[in-house]
């Protein structure tokens, strides 16, 4: 029913380009990006422990994940297009709840800003699904990765210095972003997508389409590194700075390294030219690899703590090849019949790594001091590795021209 009145500027309206979807997702990074190092020193201030900041971390994960498995539902009832404005709407909602800085909005603040996301995330997973060609795919996702490179490098470095000088300020040119985001969204005029036709209909409730998710092993492969590889951003966005402040490292170098880390997705399209080149199965497992050695370092080094994050540092490297290649295993294996259901499914490594790293980290600092959380990511991507290796080893290459040229 919400798919059947569409406005005619809509109806008509021209179809996407890869640039489009890419300033849509460089504007959503300047969002997150210039909050991504002040939200965890927030947390940390107002709850004062790494342990207490993991139980609000893990708390709205839990609540986020069911939220992003219900949004496909929500595009059902109404348009795909009030949805994602939704979505944007609710960033601001959690700006005016970190404003307000006390120990019960900051947590509110952490759930909205999560639900927005994952909200976002949702639908225009399903737009890029809409209009680009499979072949596009991996160009798409590093064009997205260029656009956002700025935001991402110079967003978490300025939101820690403008806390620095007010509190409230990173919240308040964030907030400015997702206006900013809303606006450039309806200037595009995506509307709902395109109309593909179904074998049976939409499926009613979450777990039909959960059911055909593991029954695909693909699909399940492509989701876990999605997971492991937001695990180890989370390791280092959120727990990277504390290590830093209970180190006596101060509370802007965790912010300066990312900055300096997130710049680096100016190479994305080298990578990813690179990686089709080589098939994506080894730009995984290298990159799997050589962030599974360095956060395990990390761990051994922490009697030096400047090592400690010199081995962080360089490990970030490998988590950005990992954002260049890491989701294309499950993108290339989507039906398009499910690309609405598997772009919800895919959407939950966020909320399941807002969960699993929170949880672990918890765990953790019970029984070893706060670096060992390092090691515990890297044995996660050594996992990781392992799996990779039962990929195709074509997967993503480019393939000989037909015409013999």
């Amino acid at each position: 029913m919400a798919l059947r009145y569409q406005p005619i500027s809509l109806r008509h309206a021209g179809t996407p380009k890869l640039q489009h979807f890419a300033l849509l997702a460089g504007m959503e990074a300047a969002v997150r990006g210039t909050l991504i190092s002040t939200i965890p020193i927030a947390v940390y201030d107002a709850f004062g422990s790494a342990q207490n900041l993991s139980t609000v971390y893990f708390t709205a994960g839990v609540i986020t994940l069911f939220w992003g498995l219900l949004v496909p539902r929500l595009t059902q009832i109404w348009p795909r297009r009030f949805v994602y404005s939704g979505g944007c709407l609710l960033y601001l909602v959690a700006m005016g709840l970190f404003m307000l800085g006390t120990p019960v909005t900051v947590p509110l603040a952490i759930l909205t800003m999560s639900m927005s996301t994952v909200t976002c995330f949702v639908c225009f997973n399903a737009y890029v699904l809409d209009y680009v060609p499979r072949p596009d795919l991996g160009r798409t996702q590093s064009l997205q990765m260029v656009y956002a490179a700025a935001p991402w490098a110079l967003g978490p470095l300025s939101g820690v210095w403008m806390r620095h000088y007010w509190a409230p300020l990173p919240f308040i040119v964030a907030g400015f972003f997702a206006l900013a985001l809303l606006v450039t969204f309806w200037f595009l005029r995506l509307g709902n997508g395109k109309q593909i036709a179904r074998a049976k209909g939409p499926a009613v409730n979450p777990l039909a389409y959960l059911a055909r998710f593991f029954q695909q092993p693909r699909l399940i492969a492509g989701w876990l590194f999605a997971v492991i590889r937001s695990c180890g951003w989370w390791v280092y966005v959120v727990y990277v700075p504390i290590f830093c402040i209970e180190s006596g490292l101060g509370d802007k170098l965790g912010g300066t390294i990312l900055s300096i880390s997130n710049a680096t997705l100016l190479l994305s399209p080298f990578m990813a030219s690179w990686a089709r080149r080589r098939s994506v199965r080894v730009a995984l497992r290298l990159a799997l690899g050589y962030c599974a050695l360095l956060f395990c370092l990390a761990t051994a080094t922490a009697g030096a703590p400047v090592v400690t994050v010199a081995c962080l540092f360089l490990g970030s490297f490998g988590l950005v090849m990992l954002d260049v290649a890491g989701g294309l295993p499950f993108m290339m294996a989507v039906k398009p019949s499910e690309r609405s259901e598997m772009a919800a499914v895919y959407s939950s490594f966020r909320d399941v790594s807002g969960i699993a790293t929170p949880g672990m980290a918890w765990l953790v600092l019970w029984v070893a001091p706060l670096n060992f959380i390092f090691a515990a990511s890297g044995l996660a991507f050594a996992g990781a590795f392992a799996i990779a290796g039962r990929l195709h080893p074509r997967l993503g290459a480019l393939r000989p021209s037909r015409g013999g040229t």
